[in-house]
């Protein structure tokens, strides 16, 4: 628990100040930040954040068994109030009153106790045995195009502008949970969905405005938890993106902040530098590490003050409501390094202790294997630091997984990049549990990475379905979704997602004949995927690609499967007897592609530009 400290002068110079109170003025509540909680959590103390006129001079009470006021702190803005509740042993679910009063006027706010769902299954994490399908929840279906427009919330829906708000919603996706459970996939990572009242750009949801409210535009927390509940029950999970980094510029508290160092403050703009490598540099100046963690994405998004131990707690219970509240199967961290190693440390670890079967999976966007992987839980750090993050994104495997498609073989090209970059594996403390994909919402999509090439395509999908850790895989990539490097066409409407589209990609009405082929690919690979241990959990042995192809084995006990990626676009006699470290004297395989079957003891003939799945006999 990070607890109120009375070292901070700014902090007790506020409970001298706020409890004054003038005659006559009528203090209000406008908020209290959780609106709930939960009985049974390991940490029986949750802090409440209460914002209303003059409420910084009043005193709160409870009168509920097993529920008792620990500490109040007023700030130096008297309209906010803190104070901490004890949740006991012997608390019950139910209402009760927490009771404000102050120069003879009294306020009485309604809070509730929950009891925690009991079922493991509520939030346990997604693992490697698991196939994630990013949606950018604005340009994926306008399932209710009633809430397309509201009042006070501006950006308006213009899908002729790649970068206005085009009018996806929650109830387009809950209607398409058949469709993406289909592919096989089983778990959905949205882009945030939480309120983003900024006047344009709104629509990617990364400048968050409300930390407990579901964008109207998107639909509303209920429908939120109905997508996750739904998701649960057809096998797909639910991962939620969160932001603890910043906040939008019209956040409601950055119009009254409750304190000067609730965000970080310069004399003028100072933006981050970007310059991960000062998460871990010995000889890092403390000025450079300064302004990289303390600097502002974007001048609309207020870099959030972690250190300020009211706003740790904020942000460290908000993550924890949304996990209870909905039933997550993970969170995906943005821009994990940005918040500071001591905070993201300490909110991973209370995150993991209230959900031990839970999952997290931190963006550290580098090349760098070594900054990725310091991140990653599990293992000594040269510092001594201490992280529980259980999952990273692998951005160093995606940086080179389609130029190494692209490019022409050689010695250190190629294929052998791809290969090599494997050995960064001894840096993590679990290679097996990162996530690996081909792009995502911030990238060229991989199909235009692979210049449009479908044999590339067949490769890089077949690699994310076969190599160690949990694939995710992009919207749209299973129809051959093409994109240029502007983040407004990268994020395209989902076809058939909105009323008149000419395609449809649920019912395969409009499209190519190309595009058909490609979601029969996904749709196999993935499918065939949820039930193979050995690429769950199995080992992997690859070798030393030559003359275009590159052959990996996964194997759990006598389980083995055999991957092929033959890049030539000439036919290629492979020759087996390589191999028999591994296939021993194994005889045939079957290719869960196209069903056909291998003889093991004489050479393969490869199709150009295919791949081979073989499930050894």
């Amino acid at each position: 628990m990070i607890r109120f400290t009375r070292r901070r002068l700014l902090f007790a110079l506020a409970i001298c100040a706020g409890w004054l109170h003038s005659p006559g003025f009528a203090a209000e509540i406008e908020r209290v930040e959780p609106p709930n909680w939960w009985i049974g959590f390991h940490q029986s103390d949750v802090q409440l954040l209460v914002y209303g006129d003059g409420i910084g001079a009043f005193r709160p009470t409870v009168d509920y068994p097993g529920v008792t006021v620990l500490d109040t702190l007023a700030t130096a803005n008297p309209n906010y109030l803190f104070l901490r509740l004890r949740i006991g042993d012997d608390a019950e679910p139910g209402d009760f009153d927490i009771e404000f009063t102050g120069d003879g006027e009294s306020i009485t706010h309604r809070y509730r106790l929950d009891a925690r769902n009991p079922d493991p299954e509520h939030t346990r994490g997604f693992s490697p045995a698991d196939a994630i399908y990013l949606i950018t929840p604005d340009r994926f279906a306008n399932g209710d195009p009633g809430n397309d427009g509201i009042d006070g919330l501006g950006d308006v829906v213009d899908r002729n502008q790649p970068g206005a708000r085009h009018g996806g919603d929650l109830r387009g996706i809950i209607d398409r949970l058949d469709y993406i459970a289909g592919l096989g996939f089983t778990a959905v990572w949205l882009n945030p969905v939480l309120e983003n009242a900024m006047p344009a750009y709104s629509y990617h949801g990364y400048a968050t405005t409300d930390f407990y409210r579901v964008d109207p535009r998107m639909g509303s927390n209920e429908d939120l938890a109905e997508l996750a509940r739904v998701g649960r029950e057809k096998g797909v999970g639910l991962i939620m993106d969160m932001i603890v980094n910043h906040s939008g510029l019209h956040h409601w508290w950055m119009a009254d902040p409750p304190m000067d160092d609730w965000v970080h403050r310069w004399d003028g703009y100072v933006e981050t530098t970007h310059a991960k490598t000062l998460s871990l540099d010995p000889y890092g100046a403390e000025i450079d590490r300064r302004e990289f963690f303390d600097g502002w994405f974007v001048p609309d998004m207020p870099d959030l003050n972690q250190d300020n131990p009211l706003m740790a707690e904020y942000l460290i219970q908000n993550a924890i409501w949304w996990i209870e509240y909905l039933g997550l199967a993970g969170v995906r961290m943005d821009t994990y390094p940005y918040s500071g190693g001591e905070f993201m440390a300490e909110w991973t670890r209370r995150v993991m202790e209230e959900f031990p079967d839970f999952n997290v999976v931190g963006e550290e966007w580098t090349e760098n294997p070594l900054i990725v992987a310091y991140w990653q839980g599990g293992a000594y750090k040269h510092d001594g630091y201490q992280s529980w993050l259980p999952s990273v994104m692998d951005f160093p495997l995606n940086s080179v997984l389609a130029p190494s498609l692209v490019a022409e073989e050689s010695f250190s090209g190629g294929l052998n990049t791809l290969y090599s970059m494997l050995v960064n594996d001894v840096l993590y403390p679990d290679p097996g549990g990162l996530v690996i994909f081909g792009d995502n919402h911030d990238m060229m999509r991989i199909w235009s990475q692979l210049g449009e090439d479908y044999g590339l395509f067949e490769l890089a999908m077949t690699y994310l379905a076969t190599m160690r850790g949990a694939p995710q895989v992009y919207y749209g990539t299973e129809i051959l979704t093409p994109s240029s490097g502007d983040h407004g066409v990268i994020r395209s409407d989902f076809p058939g997602g909105w009323m008149g589209d000419a395609a449809d990609a649920v019912s395969g009405a409009g499209l190519t004949e190309r595009q058909l082929q490609a979601q029969a690919l996904v749709r196999t690979l993935f499918n065939w995927r949820k039930t193979s241990a050995p690429v769950h959990q199995g080992e992997l042995t690859h070798f030393l690609p030559k003359d275009g192809v590159y052959v990996y084995f996964r194997y759990l006990n006598d389980e083995r499967v055999m991957v092929v990626l033959n890049k030539n676009e000439d036919v290629y006699a492979l020759d087996t007897a390589r191999f028999e470290e591994v296939l021993g004297d194994a005889r045939s395989g079957v290719d869960i592609i196209r069903g056909a079957t291998h003889d093991l003891t004489s050479p393969i003939n490869l199709t150009p530009r295919t791949a081979l799945v073989l499930e050894i006999d």
